[in-house]
C-alpha cells in the first residue's frame, strides 16, 4: 500500500468517526420564548365573569372553563394569553388593573406569572 492510499484511508476513517460522534450527540436548541398566545384569545372571554365576581365573593375560584383553557399552557404562555385578553377587553371588564387581574387569573388556575413579566 502506498502512502497516498494510506493517507486516504486514515482521512476517511477519521471523518466517519467524527461524523458518528457529532451525529450521536443530541444538541438541543434552547426553547423559544413565546411572543404571542398560542390559543385563540377570544376563547378567554369566559374568564371575564370571574373577574367581576372577585370583588363580590372573596375567594371565588375562576370558572373551570377558564382554567381548562390555561391548563395545557406553560406559565409564560398562560400569562401572555390572559394579558392579551385583558388588554383587548375580550373579558368584558372595563375597569381592571391589569397586573392584579392577570395575577389573580393565572394564580387561581394553578399557574404562576413569571418573574419580571410585564403585560405590554
Amino acid at each position: 500500500m502506498n502512502l497516498s492510499k494510506a493517507f486516504t484511508f486514515v482521512f476517511i476513517l477519521v471523518n466517519v468517526v467524527l461524523f458518528t460522534i457529532v451525529s450521536a450527540n443530541k444538541l438541543q436548541c434552547p426553547p423559544k420564548t413565546p411572543t404571542k398566545c398560542p390559543k385563540d384569545t377570544l376563547k378567554f372571554g369566559v374568564c371575564g365573569d370571574w373577574l367581576g365576581l372577585v370583588h363580590e365573593v372573596v375567594g371565588a375560584q375562576p370558572d373551570s372553563e377558564c382554567c381548562s383553557l390555561v391548563k395545557g399552557l406553560a406559565d409564560l404562555e398562560a400569562a401572555l394569553c390572559l394579558c392579551t385578553a385583558i388588554k383587548a377587553n375580550v373579558l368584558g371588564v372595563l375597569k381592571v388593573k391589569v397586573p392584579i387581574a392577570l395575577s389573580l387569573l393565572v394564580n387561581s388556575c394553578g399557574k404562576k406569572v413569571p418573574d419580571g413579566f410585564k403585560c405590554a
